[in-house]
């Protein structure tokens, strides 16, 4: 494990789906197909992911009991992401009509690992989403057809100055 900044006292965490190589492509090819307000700030290619659990500040010493607490399952998720949509907040989104139940599976098992270990979850409704911009007041979004996502597992990812994946799960 490579932490970006030695003697960081407390870590930003998140758990997440991790694109691969083909999905990154294919958000990265819907990002540029849109037509961004000029105050748009697309998400970094590299940053593209789908949040499972925000952890936020955890303390350096709850580090390694989080590493090997989280599951290691054995799972294969195939995700349709058909709806592109700006929030209140001006951040575009990329998310699913519906919630698949191997997704609201993983979801669960996980918190569940997260409260055994103190540590709990976010208590608002989850709703999975790809950030793709921020700001984006006023997108013309353009989407032809769902992005298909494939996932055989998870991550724990660091946030500091973009995202670190820290562990890979499944």
């Amino acid at each position: 494990m490579n932490l970006p900044r030695p003697a960081l006292e407390s870590l930003r965490l998140f758990i997440a789906l991790w694109p691969d190589a083909h999905t990154r492509q294919a958000l990265t090819a819907l990002q540029a197909d849109q037509r961004w307000p000029t105050s748009a700030r697309p998400t970094a290619a590299p940053d593209l992911h789908v949040t499972l659990h925000f952890l936020g500040q955890v303390p350096q010493n709850r580090l390694a009991p989080l590493l090997s607490a989280l599951p290691d399952l054995s799972l294969t998720l195939d995700l349709s992401f058909d709806q592109l949509e700006v929030w209140p907040n001006q951040v575009a989104t990329l998310t699913l009509s519906s919630m698949p139940d191997a997704l609201a599976g993983l979801h669960d098992t996980i918190g569940h690992s997260l409260r055994q270990l103190g540590l709990p979850p976010d208590p608002r409704p989850y709703r999975p989403h790809v950030t793709l911009a921020r700001k984006a007041q006023g997108l013309q979004s353009v989407m032809t057809r769902p992005l298909e996502w494939h996932s055989q597992g998870y991550v724990l990812a660091l946030s500091d100055r973009g995202y670190h994946v820290l562990q890979h799960y499944g």
